[in-house]
């Protein structure tokens, strides 16, 4: 069981230090505003050292303060508990791991693995295409080291890419030899992108359409994966990418390239967002994540902790039980509910319940 306890300092509005989240399932319970999602935020920060409700870490600090501190305590084995502790202050962040500080938040992967279910999520069933994107990335990087160094090693190609023709746009310059440079790095590190993603992709439409016809009658939804590379070989895509240096001039970018890959909700073969019911949407970025959680299961053999902000309020009750029955295995769950929401029917004789009210907690 990961999580042991959170502590927390000027963050947010929350007003205690310490609170127990020894509990298999634990709900938070609470009108809007009182702070529910403020935990929930605390212990994805503890997990992954970012809140995934913005990157500006000034909106983070409490009111009147001007730093912040959160501590996850959680249980690595039975016979260790670890510390995971992130502190921000005068425009610094810090992070460490029992004490000893840690350089790149990637130094994480794997030590709080949390899978987030929460309102934002609709993007990425309605979203922009750099929505599902980001969800597919963050599916591997959870597991894969490797790939995050890819990612990264590619973006950074692409921005120096991107860099020299806006320069040379800028001086009414045309030096192809220099933007073109860059081509082979950056195929090379984009084939290898293209190449776990389309994998990746595969195996999330063996969990995904299952699961979704499971839970609405509707079969045959998946995922596609439309890559901005039509090729594979090295040579080809880089006489593509000769060949479409005119169109980068004129759009001033790099037009081609992983980070214009497509992903697409479909119905035997066809677009599927764009006719279906709202709910339909809300269940397609939903029941993503589940996938996203039974992957990394399967990939790694451990099981996620699952962080739920306010994902049922728009689910009628027969499709919230159909959902909890379906989630995977996981080691611990942390759920927000309103007072109103009938949270009893999912309640298990390990459930916690805490009521926040004005940033505290009360069991």
């Amino acid at each position: 069981m990961p999580f042991l306890s959170l502590s927390v300092v000027n963050f947010r509005n929350l007003d205690f230090d310490t609170i127990n989240l020894l509990g298999k399932e634990v709900y938070f319970v609470g009108e809007n505003g009182q702070g529910k999602s403020n935990i929930l935020e605390a212990i994805y920060m503890s997990s992954y050292a970012s809140s995934f409700r913005t990157r500006n870490e000034n909106e983070i600090i409490k009111d009147g303060y001007d730093s912040y501190c959160v501590k996850g305590f959680f249980k690595e084995n039975n016979e260790k508990t670890d510390i995971i502790k992130v502190s921000y202050s005068k425009s610094k962040k810090v992070i460490e791991k029992n004490n000893k500080k840690i350089k790149d938040r990637k130094e994480l992967l794997n030590t709080i693995p949390c899978v987030l279910f929460c309102h934002d999520d609709l993007d990425f069933a309605v979203g922009e295409p750099e929505r599902r994107r980001f969800f597919i990335d963050q599916s591997l990087s959870m597991y894969d080291e490797k790939y995050l160094d890819t990612l990264r090693k590619y973006r950074h190609i692409l921005k120096s890419r991107n860099s020299i023709i806006k320069e040379q746009s800028l001086r009414k310059e045309n030096n192809r030899e220099l933007i073109e440079l860059y081509n082979p790095s950056l195929i090379r590190e984009g084939i290898s992108i293209q190449k776990k993603r389309k994998q990746a992709i595969c195996q999330f439409n063996r969990i995904f359409g299952k699961i979704y016809c499971d839970v609405t009658g509707i079969d045959n939804v998946s995922l596609m994966y439309d890559p901005s590379w039509k090729m594979i070989d090295e040579n080809e895509i880089n006489d593509f990418m000769i060949q479409k240096y005119d169109t980068d001039r004129i759009m001033n970018t790099t037009f081609y390239g992983p980070h214009r890959d497509k992903i697409k909700f479909v119905r035997n073969k066809q677009p599927f967002i764009p006719t279906a019911s709202t709910g339909q949407r809300r269940l397609s970025a939903l029941i993503l994540r589940i996938a996203q959680a039974t992957y990394y299961t399967e990939i790694t053999e451990k099981k996620p902790v699952l962080l739920m902000d306010d994902v049922f309020l728009e689910l009628d009750p027969d499709k919230r039980e159909k959902i909890i029955s379906l989630l995977p295995e996981y080691d611990q769950m942390f759920c927000t509910f309103l007072p109103g929401e009938p949270y009893n029917r999912y309640m298990k004789s390990t459930t916690k319940i805490f009521n926040i009210n004005k940033g505290k907690w009360y069991e």
